[in-house]
């Protein structure tokens, strides 16, 4: 059961869903969580269920623009516009440093808040993600074809009448499970985010919500000639049978990070895409490592 907050901030008058599973203690570090294309901050509930993790850190889950609970009265928003959201709650919530994990497109979200306050954050982990665009080099390396994954999605949602009774039908919920958690996931988990994902996209407002979010994901700028400039440690985790971003891409990517103190990938044997829900106990004790290791 979904315990989401919200948090008003300035950028984009948003008002952001989160959910932090225990009382923020400033004592411990803390862990920012960032979720997937049209899930939610319960993509985390592994995480938030773990005490070994939580007793070693704060989590944090805050929900991009255009997904779970978080809302703004602007139809466009970029990646860019999540990160500074994500900073400016981390800033309502009293918390002044913090490590962040994103899954696929939370993944470069991590990178865009480093960017953004390299003063906040002390440690990003992405997990199976791309720091490209969706490029004819990532396909080339064994990555998806995003463009033509999404387009037809993009235009079925495009349209000026009010679509009051509009969800997200079976086909799409299945594809995003399928490729998210494994075909072969258990039947609770397909029934669950089936039921959430169609929940949080009701009506017209949430039709404009997942169009926009499918766009992001589409039209992304990469961050290659950017990550030069990141300068806090890196831990990259990628599933073995992540079927979006290959390991080849992450191979190359994460030589990209030339002034890390450290920039590592760690994969992971039979890790699926959403690989912290997955394979939990791999990225739980990895985090536990890498906070352990970076925190000041």
């Amino acid at each position: 059961m979904s315990n989401t907050k919200t948090v008003s901030v300035p950028h984009l008058n948003a008002t952001a869903g989160y959910q932090m599973p225990h009382p923020y203690d400033p004592s411990k570090p803390t862990l920012v969580l960032v979720n997937s294309f049209t899930t939610s901050s319960d993509l985390y509930a592994g995480q938030y269920g773990n005490s070994k993790l939580t007793s070693a850190m704060n989590l944090l889950a805050i929900e991009l623009l255009g997904h779970g609970k978080t809302r703004t009265p602007h139809e466009n928003f970029t990646y860019w516009d999540t990160a500074l959201m994500n900073l400016q709650v981390m800033e309502s919530l009293g918390v002044k440093k913090a490590f962040v994990l994103g899954t696929s497109q939370g993944g470069w979200i991590t990178v865009r808040m480093a960017l953004l306050a390299p003063e906040k954050i002390e440690g990003i982990v992405p997990l199976g993600t791309s720091m490209d665009s969706e490029s004819e080099r990532t396909r080339s390396l064994g990555c998806w074809d995003g463009i033509d994954a999404c387009t037809g999605t993009i235009d079925k949602w495009t349209t000026t009448k009010a679509t009051p009774g509009f969800e997200p039908d079976d086909h799409f919920c299945n594809f995003l499970i399928d490729i998210g958690f494994g075909k072969n996931c258990d039947s609770s988990v397909r029934d669950y985010w089936k039921k959430t994902i169609k929940s949080d996209y009701q009506g017209n407002d949430g039709r404009k919500r997942a169009r926009m979010a499918a766009i992001n994901l589409r039209d992304r700028d990469g961050l290659h000639g950017r990550l030069f400039d990141v300068r806090c440690p890196v831990m990259w985790l990628h599933g073995t049978s992540d079927v979006v971003y290959s390991i080849a891409n992450a191979e190359q990517e994460i030589k990209m990070f030339v002034n890390s103190p450290e920039a590592k990938l760690v994969t992971v044997k039979d890790g699926q895409h959403f690989l912290s829900a997955s394979h939990p106990k791999e990225v739980d004790n990895a985090l536990i490592e890498f906070v352990g290791k970076w925190h000041m």
